[in-house]
């Protein structure tokens, strides 16, 4: 059985005029006939045909909202701790390929593996000379004969020295990877004139703020806000730094930001092999351990994936594999996170919440189509990342993910609107129009990428 949508006017006017649409309309139809000279029955209320129509919120449940006042945001994040290389040409006792500023010194104790893992031998840093270092292998006199040549990896492990000598040569400084992002600004624009601001209809419109009336603009400026809202957070979402010398000549050279998603496929985690089986959800755990290993975590998924975490969850609990319940971001209460629609599970040593993201399910939006290459979910690190803020000159705690808005005492940019015209209380021209502007400057912040995971 195929399920097929027929979804009309999906999609707003840009125009403002009067719609057959948006009135009730006696002359056309079936019902275009004599029959029209009696008085209808009239249902003085609009049908919600698409419930709550509105995808924000997720920033919301995620993140903070904190001003700036600046052009660009600048934090850094913290390397690797331990000395690791990997992709070394390995010639006898002797790795090649080092990178020109490399951590290895005499006297440090490595291990050295193949490519795959599947062979480890333990040595001595015995000469190192640019780019290349010499090993002794503690029971190995040739490494490249137990190891093969195809490549290797190794990592310092620690050092041994004889008595009475002087220590290691080199000190290792740490290291960090600067990231950076800029605010774009977001408009919009209500726009009714005098006459249709003060006509009356006999359907009463609700807004999706819970304002109700027979004045249609009511439900236009209503829903035009609400709109707008969902805008400053698909713009931070969706964003990317664009490349395009066209582009760049019409917003300006430094036009787009960097948002989730983007962020996510360039700096951290992207799965596209998830299929809602135990092995493929504990290949994404794998991965996990290698980076940040954040105890808690947030899924933000559609509906495929939605279901088959569920089909998942079914199994692990029927056969108890080590799955339970877990809320402990919403402070233990199992209450607090399914008013919020989160569903929490425990796996290894991580615990995991799931909710719906109406914005990928929503056929307007991400919902638009199933290609190979759609997005379907996100996972979120809870907690708090420390960073480097170069304003602050120190390191602060910040969420893994935020947005920052441009504001000072002169102008708060997190979400203005104002009115422009001379309807609606507004007495700034003679234009006979009530005019309603909204702006918002903002971008965010995705601290420590490598622990997010992209599904798609």
């Amino acid at each position: 059985m195929s399920f097929t949508q027929n979804t009309p006017g999906l999609v707003p006017y840009a125009k403002k005029s009067v719609l057959s649409t948006n009135y009730i309309d006696f002359t056309s139809g079936a019902g275009n006939d004599f029959s029209q000279q009696y008085l209808p029955e009239i249902y003085e209320k609009e049908i919600e045909r698409y419930g709550n129509r509105t995808i924000g919120g997720f920033l919301k449940m995620v993140g903070a909202e904190i001003p700036m006042t600046s052009d660009q945001v600048v934090w850094s994040e913290q390397n690797r701790l331990h000395i690791s290389y990997a992709g070394l040409g390995l010639t006898t006792n002797q790795v090649t390929g080092l990178p020109a500023t490399h951590g290895l010194a005499v006297g440090q104790t490595v291990i050295v593996s193949n490519t795959a893992g599947t062979v480890t031998k333990n040595a001595y840093v015995s000469a190192v000379g640019g780019t290349t270092a010499n090993l002794l292998g503690y029971t190995n006199t040739n490494l490249q004969g137990a190891l093969g040549n195809s490549g290797v990896k190794l990592f310092v492990f620690g050092s041994e020295y004889k008595k009475g000598t002087d220590t290691t040569a080199v000190s290792i400084e740490p290291s960090f990877t600067q990231h950076s992002n800029k605010p774009v600004i977001i408009k919009d624009k209500y726009e009714v004139s005098g006459s249709d601001a003060s006509q009356i209809g006999w359907v009463e419109v609700t807004t999706e703020g819970g304002d109700t009336g027979f004045l249609w603009y009511l439900k236009g400026e209503g829903e035009a806000r609400l709109r707008f809202e969902d805008y400053t957070e698909m713009a931070v979402v969706e964003g990317e730094k664009t490349t395009n010398a066209a582009l760049k000549s019409v917003i300006g050279d430094d036009s787009g930001t960097e948002g989730l998603f983007s962020a996510v496929s360039t700096r951290g985690n992207v799965d596209n092999a998830y299929a809602g089986s135990l092995t493929d959800f504990d290949n994404i755990l794998k991965g996990l351990d290698k980076e940040g290993a954040i105890e808690e975590n947030m899924l933000f998924v559609n509906r495929e994936i939605a279901l088959a975490f569920d089909d998942m969850l079914a199994g692990l609990d029927g056969g108890n594999t080590g799955a339970g319940s877990a809320f402990g971001v919403f402070n233990n209460s199992e209450d607090m996170a399914l008013n919020l629609g989160f569903s929490g599970f425990r796996r290894g040593s991580y615990d995991f919440y799931k909710t719906d993201w109406k914005y990928l399910n929503d056929i307007s939006t991400r919902g638009i189509g199933a290609s190979s290459s759609a997005i379907k979910g996100i996972l979120v690190p809870a907690g708090t990342s420390t960073v480097y803020d170069q304003s602050l000159g120190s390191n602060i705690r910040r969420p893994f993910l935020h947005v920052r808005y441009r504001a000072s005492e002169a102008d708060d940019r997190r979400m203005k609107s104002w009115l422009t015209g001379s309807v609606g209380g507004a007495a700034t021209s003679s234009l006979d129009a009530m005019e309603v502007h909204f702006l918002s400057e903002r971008c965010l912040c995705v601290q420590a990428a490598n622990n997010f995971v992209l599904f798609t």
